[in-house]
C-alpha cells in the first residue's frame, strides 16, 4: 500500500478529517485518487495568490512581515485552512519548486515550507526543491509530507 493509501485509511479509522491550503503541490489532488478519500477530505484551496492566501484568513500583517514565503505563513495557512473546514487536520504548503515568482521576488526559490496543525499544535518542515523537472519536485514533496503527518498519527 502506498502512502496516500496509508493515509487515507489511517485518517477513515481514526475518523479524522483534513483540509489543505497550497501553492506549491498538488497535494489534495493525490487524495482524491484514493478510494474512500471523500470521507477525509473536508476542504482544499490552491491559493498560488497573496491575495486568497488572504481571503482564506492568512492575516496580511503576517504576509508583510514573514513574506508569503515563510513558516509563518504556513503555520497560518493551516490554522485558517483547519478552521474554516472544521477539519481536524489543517495542512498549509508556500514556497517554490526552483521557479522565480515575480509578484514575490524575495525568498529562496527552492524552498518549500510545510505547516501542520493538528491538535492544537503546529509542526513544521522544510522541503529543498531539487534540481528536477517541476512534477517530479511536486511528486517527491508530497512523499515528504505524506511521511511527516504519518509520523504524527
Amino acid at each position: 500500500m502506498d502512502n496516500v493509501e496509508q493515509l487515507v485509511k489511517k485518517l477513515i479509522e481514526k475518523k479524522l478529517g483534513i483540509a489543505f491550503m497550497e501553492s506549491a503541490s498538488g497535494f489534495a489532488n493525490a487524495i482524491t485518487n484514493v478510494e474512500g478519500a471523500s470521507e477525509i477530505l473536508q476542504f482544499s484551496a490552491v491559493t498560488y495568490s497573496n491575495e486568497f492566501k488572504m481571503k482564506m484568513g492568512v492575516p496580511q500583517e503576517v504576509i508583510e512581515k514573514y513574506t508569503v514565503y515563510s513558516r509563518k505563513t504556513a503555520r497560518e495557512m493551516a490554522r485558517s485552512i483547519s478552521d474554516f473546514s472544521h477539519s481536524s487536520i489543517g495542512v498549509g504548503i508556500t514556497g517554490k519548486l526552483n521557479r522565480v515568482d515575480k509578484y514575490n521576488l524575495y525568498g529562496e526559490d527552492h524552498v518549500v515550507f510545510v505547516a501542520v496543525y493538528y491538535q492544537n499544535t503546529f509542526y513544521e518542515f522544510t522541503y529543498l526543491a531539487q534540481e528536477k523537472k517541476r512534477n517530479d519536485n511536486k511528486e517527491a514533496l508530497i512523499s515528504f509530507v505524506l511521511q511527516k503527518i504519518l509520523a504524527l498519527l
